[in-house]
């Protein structure tokens, strides 16, 4: 968070941390120092988001989005050149808070080429899954119909673009279900784990959409909900302690011998995504 200079989400993370039990006291003393430091610095951006805050969801508020709009006709009447800037900062840089904002803007330019623009781009150039994910959010609140055919990393997927969610909500109800099974295991005795279960799932969940993976979730089998679970827990405590303790894991979740299969699998593509983010 602090290389990409998200300063909010880093001073939110450290406040959560520090609400938790049961840790080492260095630790502790570690992230109020950083937390201090982070609020010093960052003034503008230390005020906490309230527990009920809607900033987390991503689904346009009507009226949010007619402003949002406005502003960027005012952009684009100031500046005839506006609407390729905003194409080339999301087309050239990497992924940043900037160009998710980019991709926002986007969404409001009355510009039909646009569309296909993206989606060439989309089909033509190997993308993070997260960004892939971002520009068909983009290409659905612009109002694009049909679908688009592309690579998610090795595997060829074809996105029906009305279908992409725009806000966590939007998932289907077994996705949600995943979670709630490791919320059930550790939301009282392990929150720290809960909540990067939570932030890794979202970002998952991102950019796997369309994929075979992603579409295994939905066949409704309630030992395919348990698998993935189980492996989303397995990989974040792997991820927070530094070793892997399937073998008190997988007892919680049911998973049998004959399950072992398809869940290795699933911990694989859970493993696999952790680790091209720590490439990134």
């Amino acid at each position: 968070m602090l290389e990409n200079e998200r300063y909010g989400e880093a001073m939110e993370v450290l406040r959560f941390l520090l609400r938790c039990g049961g840790q080492n006291e260095r630790h502790y003393e570690e992230w109020h120092s950083l937390l201090e430091w982070l609020e010093a610095a960052f003034p503008e951006q230390a005020v906490p988001r309230s527990v009920d805050s809607d900033a987390d969801i991503e689904e346009d508020d009507p009226d949010e989005a007619e402003m949002a709009r406005q502003m960027v006709k005012e952009k684009v009447a100031q500046d005839a050149g506006y609407a390729d800037k905003l194409l080339a900062s999301v087309m050239n840089g990497p992924l940043t808070e900037q160009t998710i904002l980019a991709l926002e803007q986007l969404a409001y330019l009355d510009r039909p080429e646009i569309d296909a623009v993206l989606v060439e781009w989309l089909q033509d150039t190997p993308l993070h899954p997260l960004l892939q994910f971002r520009v068909l959010q983009t290409l659905r609140r612009r109002g694009m119909e049909g679908n688009v055919s592309l690579h998610r990393g090795q595997e060829a997927v074809e996105i029906e673009i009305d279908t992409v969610p725009l806000d966590p909500g939007s998932f289907p109800l077994a996705i949600t279900r995943i979670l709630e099974r490791v919320a059930d295991q550790t939301e009282i005795h392990e929150p720290t784990l809960f909540y990067f279960a939570q932030e890794l799932w979202s970002q998952f969940i991102m950019a796997i959409y369309g994929t075979e993976d992603y579409h295994s979730m939905l066949d409704e089998e309630e030992s395919t909900l348990d698998i993935w679970a189980a492996a989303l827990h397995d990989i974040v405590s792997e991820s927070l302690k530094g070793f892997r303790n399937e073998e008190e894991i997988r007892p919680l979740y049911g998973i049998t011998d004959t399950m072992r299969f398809r869940y290795e699998g699933a911990y694989r593509s859970l493993k696999q995504f952790v680790a091209a983010g720590v490439e990134e």
